[in-house]
């Protein structure tokens, strides 16, 4: 797929590791925008869902992979949350579970996955603009964006944020349990041999332990100012 340089001129890219922030600042960047929004990272958390409520072999790269080149997908950007749709049907706090988020870095290790969803991730860009939320938006996806991010926390205030999370929505967790699975899924991201999760040489680096989200937002709005977007 050839992508308009012209387009490139409106991609913001935000990397980094999973309960930096990346969504919620993804989300408010794009409103403000009035730019498009891909979350990447749920593209994966779909694949593995779909994989998962097939009963597909999650070690079969092949059967993945034609899961993710035939995802029937939707992300709405709303003013509190952003929707994900399979297939019609709204899926936005399954995918966010857990056990889902563990599969979807087992199945982002793929080669063949990531190429499937390569061409699917890059047809988000529209002359509209796109902020684009993943872990190699800014190192494969769009490595030409003016403006790249690279959004990291702790692990341990990522561990809270999450119990947080959890807390808001009534739901019991186990915070040593919740530690294990990020410390696990950061060594799983860092260390595959397919796009590892890394800075771009470009990108900016903040991080956000202990900012607060408008904080995190305007340091982003001043680089993407510079930027002159």
């Amino acid at each position: 797929m050839v992508i308009s340089s012209t387009h490139l001129n409106k991609v913001i890219t935000l990397d980094g590791p999973s309960g930096s922030g990346k969504g919620t600042i993804c989300r408010l960047i794009a409103n403000d925008m009035g730019y498009e929004l891909l979350d990447s990272g749920a593209l994966y958390r779909l694949t593995a869902l779909s994989a998962h409520n097939q009963n597909v072999d999650f070690a079969n790269e092949q059967a993945l992979a034609a899961i993710a080149h035939h995802l029937d997908i939707v992300f709405m950007a709303g003013e509190q949350a952003t929707t994900a749709l399979l297939s019609g049907v709204d899926v936005t706090k399954a995918i966010r579970e857990e056990k889902v988020g563990m599969l979807a870095s087992k199945v982002a290790a793929f080669g063949l996955v990531r190429e499937a969803l390569l061409a699917r991730q890059r047809a988000f860009l529209t002359p509209k603009g796109l902020v684009a939320d993943g872990r190699d938006m800014g190192t494969v996806v769009f490595t030409d964006a003016p403006v790249k991010i690279f959004l990291t926390a702790s692990s341990d205030v990522r561990a809270q944020r999450r119990m947080a999370q959890l807390a808001r929505a009534n739901i019991t967790g186990d915070y040593d349990t919740i530690l294990r699975d990020i410390r696990q899924r950061d060594d799983q991201d860092r260390n595959r041999k397919v796009a590892p999760l890394i800075p771009a040489h470009d990108a900016h680096t903040i991080d956000c332990s202990y900012m607060e989200i408008i904080d995190v937002q305007q340091a982003i709005t001043d680089i993407i100012q510079k930027a002159g977007l």
